[in-house]
């Protein structure tokens, strides 16, 4: 089979890209053919198929010009359908798998697939189909307030970046692709990785096919360790305010005895070391960006690994990396997070926000060594029997045949 990829970054730039690339790796290691298609950048993997790739718009340029380039682009983007049009006539792939296409991309290429009659399977990385700011946030809250296409919600709340202008503009952008153009209507199944977000995705009233498929890893490339070198925990992701690292923070306030270290970079970066300053706490370290072998590497030598997320996370890579290294976790007892943390078995959850709650099982843990590395190898089970490749490609090959048969 011949599988059309499609993802707006097309490097690694947080765990839906990482599941992007991990997804095509597997399939090529079956046998099938993929194709890609995304936008240019200078921090793109070399491929050749970046001919037909799309220009790079900026959204947050101060030329009048640009923006409104890129407000056109976010709503339909002709250059789009033009580019993958030409995709299509030199690679006739079978099927298109679409990823986090908003924004740089748009949906417009859903058309042009559709006129091809390619089938359509996309994976849902985010509430964008639901939700105007994709975050289900509004002002560092949990909002469901845009339920059942009440889209206006997120002008009157200004839910994106705190802007009425670029609020107004998601807000045009769902209520086109969603009440007028119906333009996901087209796409024949969704994937979730998360039970929490296919079913929060259903409530919030839509009715197109999600069928549950979460992330998977390639175990052998993570070698567990059950026990730790250092008496410290690890935070690694992105710092941004959604991820609750403020909160983690205060948990670490009485905890001299335990290192922090903090793997990431983000918007947050600056506010977290001025708030680590004004607590005058010595027991956190900010590592930066790492990946590969060197983050790894901090993982292993960790007790646990902690995501103190205050969002409706999904199926969040980081903790799925964390047990693939025999780490268990403590985390925040919200969305996805609980199908992945649970607790006494792979982990410990606490109440989302509360840093007395989160201080309280980071004692815990950390006061029974024995029971940080029977969680370690329950976590590195749970991978190896849930999130295999194996299984997840036979399943993935099912959703595949499933919308291939609509066609014949």
């Amino acid at each position: 089979m011949h599988i059309l990829l499609s993802n707006k970054y097309f490097f690694i730039k947080g765990g839906a890209e990482n599941s992007f690339f991990q997804t095509a790796k597997l399939l090529e290691s079956r046998g099938h053919a993929v194709s890609f298609f995304s936008i240019q950048d200078s921090r793109n993997v070399p491929t050749k198929y970046s001919r037909y790739f799309m220009s790079n718009v900026e959204y947050d340029k101060p030329s009048f010009r640009q923006n409104v380039k890129a407000a056109g682009r976010l709503l339909y983007s002709w250059e789009a359908r033009s580019n993958i049009e030409r995709l299509l006539q030199n690679q006739k792939p079978d099927l298109a798998h679409l990823n986090n296409i908003y924004h740089q991309i748009s949906p417009s290429i859903i058309h042009t697939l559709r006129k091809h009659k390619i089938p359509i399977v996309m994976s849902l990385r985010d509430f964008k189909l639901v939700c105007a700011s994709y975050s289900m946030l509004a002002n560092g809250k949990i909002c469901e307030l845009c339920k059942g296409g009440r889209y206006y919600q997120c002008f009157l709340k200004s839910c994106v970046k705190d802007s009425r202008a670029k609020s107004l503009l998601n807000t045009a952008e769902m209520y086109l692709h969603h009440k007028i153009l119906h333009i996901y209507d087209l796409i024949d199944i969704f994937i979730s990785p998360s039970q929490f977000l296919k079913t929060k995705v259903e409530e919030m009233s839509y009715k197109r096919k999600i069928i549950y498929l979460p992330n998977f890893i390639n175990i052998e490339e993570y070698k567990p360790r059950y026990d730790s070198e250092e008496k410290t925990i690890v935070y690694f992701g992105r710092l941004s305010r959604e991820k609750g690292l403020l909160t983690l923070i205060e948990a670490m306030d009485k905890l001299q005895d335990i290192t922090l270290k903090i793997i990431g970079d983000g918007p947050l970066k600056e506010e977290l070391r001025s708030k680590i300053a004004i607590l005058g706490l010595n027991n956190i370290m900010m590592l930066g960006y790492m990946s590969g072998e060197l983050l790894k590497e901090e993982i292993q030598k960790s007790m646990f690994v902690v995501l103190p997320s205050e969002c409706n996370e999904n199926n969040p890579r980081s903790l799925i990396e964390g047990f693939a290294l025999g780490k268990p976790a403590v985390g925040a007892r919200i969305a996805g997070i609980p199908e992945l943390v649970k607790d006494w078995e792979t982990g410990l959850t606490f109440k989302m926000g509360d840093s007395d709650d989160l201080r309280s099982k980071i004692i815990y843990l950390t006061q029974n060594a024995s029971m940080i590395s029977t969680m370690g190898k329950a976590s590195r089970w749970f991978v190896e029997s849930e999130l295999n490749a194996d299984k997840h490609y036979h399943k993935l090959m099912q959703i595949y045949e499933e919308a291939c048969a609509r066609y014949n």
